[in-house]
Protein backbone atom coordinates (compact mmCIF):
# COMPACT_ATOMS: atom_id res chain seq x y z
CA UNK A 1 0.00 0.00 0.00
CA UNK A 2 2.72 2.54 1.00
CA UNK A 3 4.80 1.91 -2.31
CA UNK A 4 1.14 2.31 -4.13
CA UNK A 5 1.01 5.54 -2.58
CA UNK A 6 4.45 6.96 -3.46
CA UNK A 7 4.35 5.41 -6.72
CA UNK A 8 1.26 8.00 -7.21
CA UNK A 9 2.90 10.42 -4.82
CA UNK A 10 5.68 10.69 -7.15
CA UNK A 11 4.37 11.79 -10.61
CA UNK A 12 2.30 14.51 -8.78
CA UNK A 13 5.68 16.08 -6.84
CA UNK A 14 7.27 15.97 -10.48
CA UNK A 15 4.67 17.49 -12.14
CA UNK A 16 4.49 19.73 -9.53
CA UNK A 17 8.54 20.24 -9.53
CA UNK A 18 8.31 20.78 -13.39
CA UNK A 19 5.49 23.51 -13.50
CA UNK A 20 7.16 25.65 -11.07
CA UNK A 21 10.65 25.34 -13.28
CA UNK A 22 8.83 26.48 -16.11
CA UNK A 23 7.17 29.04 -14.00
CA UNK A 24 10.47 30.88 -13.04
CA UNK A 25 11.50 30.09 -16.91
CA UNK A 26 8.91 32.30 -17.95
CA UNK A 27 9.39 35.15 -15.15
CA UNK A 28 13.40 35.40 -16.95
CA UNK A 29 11.73 35.14 -20.39
CA UNK A 30 10.05 38.14 -19.77
CA UNK A 31 13.23 39.63 -18.19
CA UNK A 32 15.32 39.06 -21.67
CA UNK A 33 12.62 40.12 -23.85
CA UNK A 34 12.51 43.65 -22.16
CA UNK A 35 15.55 43.17 -21.61
CA UNK A 36 16.80 42.72 -25.56
CA UNK A 37 13.92 45.32 -27.06
CA UNK A 38 15.48 47.85 -24.74
CA UNK A 39 18.57 47.06 -26.53
CA UNK A 40 17.17 47.04 -30.13
CA UNK A 41 15.80 50.19 -29.26
CA UNK A 42 18.81 52.08 -28.02
CA UNK A 43 17.44 52.26 -24.50
CA UNK A 44 17.94 50.15 -21.00
CA UNK A 45 15.41 48.55 -20.56
CA UNK A 46 14.88 47.12 -16.70
CA UNK A 47 18.07 47.75 -14.32
CA UNK A 48 16.69 49.36 -10.82
CA UNK A 49 15.24 46.74 -8.95
CA UNK A 50 17.71 44.30 -7.76
CA UNK A 51 21.13 43.73 -8.97
CA UNK A 52 20.81 44.90 -12.74
CA UNK A 53 17.43 44.68 -12.50
CA UNK A 54 16.87 40.50 -12.03
CA UNK A 55 14.54 40.69 -9.87
CA UNK A 56 12.14 42.38 -11.94
CA UNK A 57 10.09 40.01 -12.93
CA UNK A 58 9.22 39.05 -9.23
CA UNK A 59 8.38 42.59 -8.55
CA UNK A 60 5.93 42.61 -11.39
CA UNK A 61 4.42 39.23 -10.15
CA UNK A 62 3.62 40.72 -7.30
CA UNK A 63 2.42 44.16 -8.23
CA UNK A 64 -0.03 42.38 -10.45
CA UNK A 65 -1.76 39.33 -7.96
CA UNK A 66 -2.08 42.22 -5.29
CA UNK A 67 -3.73 45.06 -7.73
CA UNK A 68 -7.35 45.38 -7.30
CA UNK A 69 -9.12 43.25 -9.64
CA UNK A 70 -12.16 44.91 -11.97
CA UNK A 71 -15.03 43.17 -13.98
CA UNK A 72 -17.09 44.46 -16.62
CA UNK A 73 -20.54 45.02 -15.23
CA UNK A 74 -21.62 43.43 -18.44
CA UNK A 75 -19.74 40.39 -18.58
CA UNK A 76 -20.52 36.73 -18.40
CA UNK A 77 -18.61 36.60 -14.74
CA UNK A 78 -17.83 33.08 -14.19
CA UNK A 79 -16.94 32.05 -17.73
CA UNK A 80 -15.01 35.76 -17.62
CA UNK A 81 -13.16 35.01 -14.81
CA UNK A 82 -12.04 31.15 -14.82
CA UNK A 83 -10.95 31.48 -18.82
CA UNK A 84 -7.55 33.30 -17.95
CA UNK A 85 -6.99 29.86 -15.67
CA UNK A 86 -8.27 27.47 -17.64
CA UNK A 87 -5.70 28.89 -20.82
CA UNK A 88 -2.50 28.59 -18.37
CA UNK A 89 -3.45 25.18 -17.05
CA UNK A 90 -3.75 23.88 -20.87
CA UNK A 91 -0.65 25.66 -21.52
CA UNK A 92 0.99 23.99 -18.40
CA UNK A 93 -0.27 20.55 -19.39
CA UNK A 94 1.57 20.54 -22.93
CA UNK A 95 4.82 20.18 -20.71
CA UNK A 96 3.74 16.90 -19.21
CA UNK A 97 3.99 15.24 -22.62
CA UNK A 98 8.33 16.14 -22.58
CA UNK A 99 10.11 12.71 -23.26
CA UNK A 100 11.71 12.40 -19.52
CA UNK A 101 13.76 9.17 -19.83
CA UNK A 102 12.79 8.69 -15.79
CA UNK A 103 9.19 8.03 -17.27
CA UNK A 104 7.22 10.76 -15.33
CA UNK A 105 4.47 10.19 -17.94
CA UNK A 106 5.14 7.67 -20.56
CA UNK A 107 3.22 9.06 -23.78
CA UNK A 108 3.68 6.85 -26.22
CA UNK A 109 0.80 8.80 -28.45
CA UNK A 110 2.57 12.17 -27.40
CA UNK A 111 2.42 13.96 -30.64
CA UNK A 112 -1.20 14.02 -30.54
CA UNK A 113 -1.94 15.00 -26.56
CA UNK A 114 0.12 17.99 -27.87
CA UNK A 115 -1.90 18.60 -30.90
CA UNK A 116 -5.06 18.50 -28.18
CA UNK A 117 -3.69 20.79 -25.99
CA UNK A 118 -3.11 23.10 -28.65
CA UNK A 119 -6.25 23.02 -29.97
CA UNK A 120 -7.92 23.25 -27.41
CA UNK A 121 -6.18 26.69 -26.28
CA UNK A 122 -8.23 28.53 -28.93
CA UNK A 123 -11.64 28.40 -26.40
CA UNK A 124 -9.86 29.69 -24.22
CA UNK A 125 -8.90 33.05 -26.20
CA UNK A 126 -12.36 32.82 -27.68
CA UNK A 127 -14.13 32.49 -24.39
CA UNK A 128 -12.01 35.21 -22.98
CA UNK A 129 -12.89 37.82 -25.75
CA UNK A 130 -16.56 36.84 -26.03
CA UNK A 131 -17.30 37.01 -22.18
CA UNK A 132 -15.55 40.44 -21.38
CA UNK A 133 -19.13 41.57 -23.45
CA UNK A 134 -16.53 44.09 -25.22
CA UNK A 135 -16.73 44.73 -29.10
CA UNK A 136 -12.86 45.03 -28.88
CA UNK A 137 -12.16 41.89 -27.16
CA UNK A 138 -15.03 40.05 -29.15
CA UNK A 139 -13.11 41.35 -32.76
CA UNK A 140 -9.63 40.20 -31.17
CA UNK A 141 -11.60 36.50 -30.10
CA UNK A 142 -12.58 35.70 -33.51
CA UNK A 143 -9.16 36.82 -35.25
CA UNK A 144 -7.25 34.77 -33.04
CA UNK A 145 -9.77 31.74 -33.54
CA UNK A 146 -9.00 32.14 -37.51
CA UNK A 147 -6.05 32.66 -37.24
CA UNK A 148 -4.96 29.51 -34.81
CA UNK A 149 -7.45 27.65 -37.05
CA UNK A 150 -5.59 28.33 -40.01
CA UNK A 151 -2.49 27.46 -39.11
CA UNK A 152 -2.94 24.31 -36.88
CA UNK A 153 -3.42 22.78 -40.63
CA UNK A 154 -0.06 23.56 -41.54
CA UNK A 155 1.36 22.52 -38.08
CA UNK A 156 -0.12 19.12 -38.42
CA UNK A 157 0.81 18.60 -42.11
CA UNK A 158 4.49 19.53 -40.71
CA UNK A 159 4.43 16.95 -37.89
CA UNK A 160 2.62 14.52 -40.38
CA UNK A 161 5.93 14.84 -42.32
CA UNK A 162 8.10 14.36 -39.35
CA UNK A 163 5.89 11.46 -38.11
CA UNK A 164 6.49 9.64 -41.47
CA UNK A 165 9.95 10.31 -40.95
CA UNK A 166 10.36 8.72 -37.63
CA UNK A 167 7.35 5.87 -37.85
CA UNK A 168 6.11 7.17 -34.55
CA UNK A 169 4.08 9.59 -32.36
CA UNK A 170 6.54 9.18 -29.35
CA UNK A 171 8.79 12.59 -28.66
CA UNK A 172 11.03 9.40 -27.74
CA UNK A 173 11.90 8.78 -31.88
CA UNK A 174 13.03 12.41 -32.29
CA UNK A 175 15.99 11.52 -29.93
CA UNK A 176 17.10 8.18 -31.10
CA UNK A 177 16.65 9.45 -34.83
CA UNK A 178 18.76 12.53 -34.81
CA UNK A 179 21.78 10.99 -33.14
CA UNK A 180 23.94 11.30 -36.11
CA UNK A 181 22.22 13.78 -37.94
CA UNK A 182 19.79 16.63 -37.17
CA UNK A 183 16.77 16.83 -39.25
CA UNK A 184 17.15 20.64 -39.67
CA UNK A 185 19.93 19.92 -42.17
CA UNK A 186 17.28 17.73 -44.08
CA UNK A 187 14.25 19.69 -43.53
CA UNK A 188 15.61 23.22 -43.55
CA UNK A 189 12.70 24.70 -45.20
CA UNK A 190 9.99 22.93 -43.10
CA UNK A 191 12.07 23.82 -39.75
CA UNK A 192 11.34 27.68 -41.30
CA UNK A 193 7.96 27.60 -41.96
CA UNK A 194 7.63 25.50 -38.58
CA UNK A 195 8.74 28.43 -36.89
CA UNK A 196 6.61 31.05 -38.57
CA UNK A 197 3.89 28.95 -37.55
CA UNK A 198 4.83 28.21 -34.44
CA UNK A 199 5.30 32.56 -34.08
CA UNK A 200 1.21 32.56 -35.65
CA UNK A 201 0.13 29.61 -32.93
CA UNK A 202 1.67 31.79 -29.83
CA UNK A 203 0.14 34.99 -31.46
CA UNK A 204 3.46 36.68 -31.48
CA UNK A 205 4.78 39.78 -33.76
CA UNK A 206 4.57 40.12 -37.08
CA UNK A 207 1.09 38.01 -36.23
CA UNK A 208 -0.30 39.40 -33.10
CA UNK A 209 -3.71 40.43 -34.49
CA UNK A 210 -5.40 38.92 -31.24
CA UNK A 211 -4.14 41.82 -29.26
CA UNK A 212 -3.25 44.32 -31.91
CA UNK A 213 -3.03 47.35 -29.75
CA UNK A 214 -3.03 49.80 -32.63
CA UNK A 215 -6.25 49.20 -33.48
CA UNK A 216 -8.15 47.07 -30.94
CA UNK A 217 -6.70 48.90 -27.72
CA UNK A 218 -5.24 45.25 -26.61
CA UNK A 219 -7.34 42.70 -28.25
CA UNK A 220 -9.29 39.83 -26.46
CA UNK A 221 -7.67 40.93 -22.81
CA UNK A 222 -8.85 44.44 -23.05
CA UNK A 223 -11.16 44.17 -19.98
CA UNK A 224 -9.02 42.11 -18.05
CA UNK A 225 -6.47 43.79 -15.57
CA UNK A 226 -4.36 42.43 -12.53
CA UNK A 227 -4.57 38.51 -11.97
CA UNK A 228 -5.88 37.48 -14.48
CA UNK A 229 -4.56 39.39 -17.70
CA UNK A 230 -1.26 38.41 -15.16
CA UNK A 231 -2.27 34.43 -16.21
CA UNK A 232 -2.90 34.92 -19.56
CA UNK A 233 0.67 36.18 -20.05
CA UNK A 234 2.48 33.73 -19.03
CA UNK A 235 0.58 31.28 -20.61
CA UNK A 236 1.64 32.83 -23.78
CA UNK A 237 5.40 32.83 -22.47
CA UNK A 238 4.70 29.27 -21.60
CA UNK A 239 3.37 28.44 -24.81
CA UNK A 240 6.37 30.46 -26.25
CA UNK A 241 8.99 28.03 -24.24
CA UNK A 242 7.26 25.03 -25.09
CA UNK A 243 7.42 25.56 -29.25
CA UNK A 244 10.93 26.40 -28.97
CA UNK A 245 11.42 23.09 -26.78
CA UNK A 246 9.80 21.48 -29.30
CA UNK A 247 11.57 23.11 -32.21
CA UNK A 248 15.09 21.84 -30.49
CA UNK A 249 13.00 18.82 -30.16
CA UNK A 250 12.03 17.97 -34.19
CA UNK A 251 15.06 19.78 -35.52
CA UNK A 252 18.11 20.55 -33.54
CA UNK A 253 18.55 16.59 -32.45
CA UNK A 254 16.24 15.62 -29.17
CA UNK A 255 18.93 15.07 -26.90
CA UNK A 256 16.85 16.75 -23.38
CA UNK A 257 19.58 15.65 -21.16
CA UNK A 258 22.39 17.67 -22.77
CA UNK A 259 23.16 21.22 -21.55
CA UNK A 260 23.54 21.93 -24.96
CA UNK A 261 20.00 21.30 -25.38
CA UNK A 262 18.95 24.27 -23.64
CA UNK A 263 21.16 26.68 -25.12
CA UNK A 264 19.36 25.45 -28.57
CA UNK A 265 16.07 26.52 -26.66
CA UNK A 266 17.35 29.45 -25.32
CA UNK A 267 18.58 30.45 -28.90
CA UNK A 268 15.08 30.20 -30.10
CA UNK A 269 13.36 31.99 -27.50
CA UNK A 270 15.82 34.83 -28.13
CA UNK A 271 14.24 34.68 -31.95
CA UNK A 272 11.03 34.62 -31.21
CA UNK A 273 12.20 38.37 -28.89
CA UNK A 274 14.35 39.33 -32.09
CA UNK A 275 11.14 39.06 -34.83
CA UNK A 276 9.13 41.02 -32.39
CA UNK A 277 11.99 43.78 -31.97
CA UNK A 278 12.81 43.81 -36.00
CA UNK A 279 9.29 43.00 -37.69
CA UNK A 280 6.56 45.01 -38.32
CA UNK A 281 2.94 43.58 -37.84
CA UNK A 282 1.44 41.92 -41.18
CA UNK A 283 -2.01 43.21 -42.49
CA UNK A 284 -4.79 40.50 -41.56
CA UNK A 285 -5.43 39.68 -45.43
CA UNK A 286 -1.87 38.80 -45.84
CA UNK A 287 -1.43 36.65 -42.62
CA UNK A 288 -4.42 34.18 -44.24
CA UNK A 289 -2.85 34.27 -47.56
CA UNK A 290 0.23 33.12 -45.89
CA UNK A 291 -1.65 30.52 -44.08
CA UNK A 292 -3.69 28.85 -47.02
CA UNK A 293 -2.05 30.09 -50.22
CA UNK A 294 1.79 29.75 -48.76
CA UNK A 295 2.42 27.03 -45.57
CA UNK A 296 -0.43 24.93 -46.32
CA UNK A 297 0.16 23.74 -50.24
CA UNK A 298 4.31 23.37 -48.85
CA UNK A 299 3.52 21.39 -46.22
CA UNK A 300 1.06 19.06 -48.37
CA UNK A 301 4.46 18.97 -51.24
CA UNK A 302 6.73 17.90 -48.64
CA UNK A 303 4.48 15.60 -46.92
CA UNK A 304 4.20 14.55 -50.51
CA UNK A 305 7.87 14.22 -51.00
CA UNK A 306 8.48 11.73 -47.43
CA UNK A 307 5.98 9.77 -48.20
CA UNK A 308 7.72 9.24 -51.37
CA UNK A 309 11.17 9.13 -50.15
CA UNK A 310 9.61 6.26 -47.59
CA UNK A 311 8.34 3.95 -49.99
CA UNK A 312 11.42 4.48 -52.40
CA UNK A 313 13.85 3.26 -49.99
CA UNK A 314 11.64 1.03 -48.72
Amino acid sequence: MFLMMIDLFMPFLSSLLLVICVMIGVAFLTLLERKVLGYIQIRKGPNKVGFLGIPQPFSDAIKLFTKEQTYPFMSNYLIYYLSPVFSLFLSLLGWMCIPYFIKLFSFNLGILFFLCCLSMGVYTVMIAGWSSNSNYALLGGLRAVAQTISYEVSLALILLSLIFLVGGYNFFYFFYFQLNIWFMIMCFPLGLVWFCTSLAETNRTPFDFAEGESELVSGFNVEYSSGGFALIFLAEYSSILFMSMLFCMFFLGGDIFSFFFYLKLSLISFLFIWVRGTLPRFRYDKLMYLSWKSFLPFSLNFLVIVIGMKIFLL
